[in-house]
């Protein structure tokens, strides 16, 4: 009898404390995602400023297509790679998460 007593007392001990550790792990969670977004739009390859060799180290950019990249700067947006008809819109739908099209600094 003691022992199922001494176990009821761990099992509401825990039950107790798992809450007051759901918050910081929520709170934890929340920071991992917020610095992998971060780091995720740091990463981010600026179709109107990369050089070609930069360019071609997209999957899915080569030689071809780096070269019309920088032929056709500046972009408004990533999104004018199809509609300017730089890349088809399979290609472009492979590498959009991977660009962006910053644009400059106004004087």
């Amino acid at each position: 009898m003691r022992f199922l007593s001494v176990l009821i007392t761990a099992l509401l001990s825990l039950a107790l404390m798992a809450p007051a550790q759901a918050p910081k792990k929520a709170a934890d969670a929340a920071k991992a995602a917020t610095k992998a977004a971060e780091s995720k739009a740091g990463d981010l390859i600026d179709i109107n400023t990369a050089s070609i060799e930069k360019l071609k180290s997209i999957p899915g950019i080569g030689d071809a297509y780096s070269k019309k990249i920088v032929d056709n700067r500046p972009y408004r947006a990533k999104n004018e790679l199809v509609t300017k008809k730089v890349l088809p819109e399979g290609v472009y739908d492979k590498v959009k998460d991977l660009i962006i099209a910053k644009q400059p600094a106004k004087k």
